[in-house]
C-alpha cells in the first residue's frame, strides 16, 4: 500500500499511546438505557489522564519523530484537548511544546496546558486563525508542527479507541457513535471497526452551527464554513481535514446534528449514570446516539457512543443546568396570556395540575391582559399539547416557546420592567418549600381583592424557592395583610424600599 493511502489497520496496531495514555473503560449508561429501551455504551475516554482522547494520536505523532526534530522542539494549535496531549507528550519525552490555542478557550484548558511545562500562546478568536498562528511560529523557530486531525499517525492513535471497543464488546454492536472536530477521532475508529465489523454502522456527531463533515460529505469535496457556533468548543472546526475527509468518504456512513440543547440533556444523562460531567464536545456522541436511536424507532439494539472529552469550566455548568430539560424535552417553555381579573392567575395555576413548575415570570402590563412566561416538566410532547389545548380551552392562549433560542437565551431575564400605572404595590421575597401545593397555598390564602401585580421565580434545585411577589394592597388592608403573612407560615422578606426595585421595577 502507498505512502498516500496508508495502511490504518497496521498503523493502529502498532500504535504507541500506552505510555502515556490508559485502556478506558466501556462502561453500560444503565439508567439512560433503561429509559430509552437500548443498551448504550460509554467508551469514557474522559477519563484519560488528560481528560481527553487526544493524547493518543498526540503521542503516536511524536513517538514517529526523529531525535533531530524532537530536539528543535513540537508545535501545535488546538482549541485545548490536543494541546494537553501534545504538553504531557513532551513533558514524558523530555522535550519543548508551544501550543496555540484560540482566546476562545476555557480557561482550564489554558491552566492545564502550562501546568504540563506547555508554552500557551493564546491567538486568534477560532481554531482557524490559532492554526494560522501556529504555521507561521512554527516556521519561524523551526519548530515541528503535530497536527490536531490532519495525519496519518495522530488518526492511528485515535484508531486505537476502536480497537479497544471491539476487544471490549465482543457482540454485536449496532453502531459506533463519535463527535466530529476537524474528524481525526472518527477518521481513526471508522478505519478500524469498518475493517473488522463493516456491518457496524459509524454514525458522526456534529452540532447544527459547526457541521462542516456534513456538508462536505454531501458535496463530495471538503467544505468550509464561514463562522461556527463555539459552545461545544473542541469541535468547533471551520474546514475539515483532507485526509480524515478520504477516510469519513469511504467508512463514515451518516452525520447526524444535534444542538445545544441536546448536548446539555447528554451531560446529564451522563452525570446522572456515573457522577462525571463531560464537556459539551464530549457528549456530543451521546447526543447523537440518542438523536439517532430517536429518530429509529429503536428498541434492544446495542451502541457505543465516545465521550471524548471532560475540560469544561465550571461556570459553564450554570447553562447546561438551564438547558438540559428542555433538551431532553422534559421541560416546557410557555407564554400565556391571562386576562388582567381576579381569579384568573389561580385557575391557570389549576390548570398546571400537579406539574412542576421550573419557572414563572410575570410582571403587570396593561388592565386588560397579562403575559406570564413560565417554565413546566412534562413527560414528552404530547403532554405538552394536552396542556396547550387545555389552556386554550379555558381562554388562556400559549405559545410554544421550547424552541425558540431568542425566548430561552434573552426573554426569560427580561420579562418585566416598570409598571407606575400599579397604585399600592408591596414587594416581597418568599422562600416557598419546594413541594406539589406551596404556590396554591400561597393563593388560596390571598385576599381576593389583592391583585397580584409581579411575580417571579425559578427552581435552583434547593429545598426552598426563591420567589418574588408584587401585590397591590391598600393602606385600609394593612392588617388584614399582616395576618396573611402569618397564616402563609412562609419566610418573607418585604423589598418595597429597595433601590433595585425601585430603578428597574418601580
Amino acid at each position: 500500500m502507498s505512502s498516500a493511502c496508508p495502511d490504518y489497520l497496521e498503523r493502529i496496531l502498532n500504535a504507541q499511546v500506552y505510555d502515556v495514555a490508559i485502556e478506558t473503560p466501556l462502561d453500560l449508561a444503565a439508567n439512560l438505557s433503561r429509559r430509552v429501551d437500548n443498551r448504550i455504551y460509554l467508551k469514557r475516554e474522559d477519563m484519560q489522564p488528560v481528560f481527553s482522547f487526544k493524547l493518543r494520536g498526540a503521542y503516536n505523532k511524536m513517538s514517529k519523530l526523529s531525535p533531530e526534530q524532537l530536539a528543535r522542539g513540537v508545535i501545535c494549535a488546538s482549541a485545548g484537548n490536543h494541546a494537553q496531549g501534545v504538553a504531557l507528550s513532551a513533558q514524558r519525552m523530555g522535550v519543548r511544546a508551544v501550543i496555540v490555542m484560540p482566546t476562545t478557550t476555557p480557561q482550564i484548558k489554558v491552566d492545564a496546558v502550562r501546568a504540563r511545562g506547555g508554552e500557551a500562546v493564546l491567538a486568534g478568536e477560532s481554531f482557524d486563525e490559532a492554526y494560522a498562528h501556529a504555521v507561521e511560529l512554527g516556521d519561524r523557530e523551526g519548530l515541528t508542527f503535530v497536527h490536531p486531525y490532519d495525519d496519518p499517525e495522530v488518526i492511528a492513535g485515535q484508531g486505537t479507541i476502536g480497537m479497544e471497543i471491539l476487544r471490549q464488546h465482543a457482540g454485536p454492536i449496532d453502531a459506533v457513535f463519535c463527535a466530529i472536530g476537524g474528524g481525526g477521532l472518527i477518521a481513526g475508529v471508522a478505519a478500524y471497526i469498518k475493517r473488522l465489523r463493516p456491518n457496524t454502522r459509524i454514525v458522526g456527531v456534529e452540532t447544527v452551527d459547526a457541521d462542516a463533515m456534513k456538508r462536505s460529505l454531501a458535496a463530495g469535496e471538503r467544505v468550509r464554513l464561514q463562522s461556527v457556533g463555539l459552545f461545544a468548543d473542541g469541535t468547533a472546526v471551520k474546514f475539515v481535514g483532507e485526509e480524515t475527509f478520504r477516510l469519513c468518504q469511504q467508512y463514515v456512513d451518516e452525520v447526524i446534528l444535534v444542538d445545544n440543547d441536546a448536548i446539555c440533556a447528554a451531560i446529564k444523562d451522563v452525570f446522572e449514570d456515573t457522577r462525571s460531567i463531560l464537556e459539551p464536545s464530549g457528549a456530543l456522541a451521546l447526543a447523537g446516539a440518542k438523536a439517532w436511536l430517536a429518530r429509529e424507532g429503536a428498541h434492544g439494539r446495542a451502541v457505543v457512543a465516545v465521550t471524548s472529552g471532560a475540560n469544561t469550566n465550571f461556570d459553564r455548568l450554570r447553562f447546561v443546568a438551564e438547558r438540559a430539560e428542555v433538551g431532553e424535552q422534559r421541560e416546557a417553555v410557555l407564554a400565556v396570556t391571562i386576562p388582567e381579573k381576579p381569579g384568573s392567575f389561580r385557575l391557570f395555576c389549576s390548570l398546571l395540575g400537579s406539574r412542576n413548575v421550573t419557572e414563572f415570570n410575570y410582571r403587570y402590563a396593561d388592565p386588560q391582559n397579562a403575559h406570564i412566561f413560565v417554565g413546566v416538566t412534562i413527560q414528552d410532547r404530547g403532554e405538552l399539547a394536552r396542556l396547550v389545548e387545555s389552556l386554550k380551552q379555558h381562554d388562556l392562549p400559549a405559545v410554544d416557546l421550547s424552541d425558540d433560542e431568542l425566548a430561552k437565551s434573552h426573554v426569560r431575564y427580561m420579562v418585566g420592567g416598570r409598571a407606575p400605572q400599579v397604585d399600592n404595590e408591596r414587594i416581597y421575597r418568599f422562600s416557598f418549600p419546594e413541594r406539589p401545593g406551596a404556590l396554591m397555598k400561597f393563593l388560596d390564602n390571598l385576599h381576593t381583592d389583592w391583585n397580584i401585580s409581579l411575580f417571579h421565580y425559578r427552581n435552583h434545585g434547593s429545598d426552598f424557592g426563591r420567589v418574588l411577589v408584587g401585590m397591590q394592597v391598600p393602606p385600609q388592608d394593612q392588617s388584614e395583610f399582616q395576618d396573611f403573612l402569618d397564616r402563609l407560615g412562609y419566610e418573607a422578606v418585604e423589598e418595597t424600599d429597595n433601590p433595585a426595585y425601585k430603578l428597574f421595577l418601580g
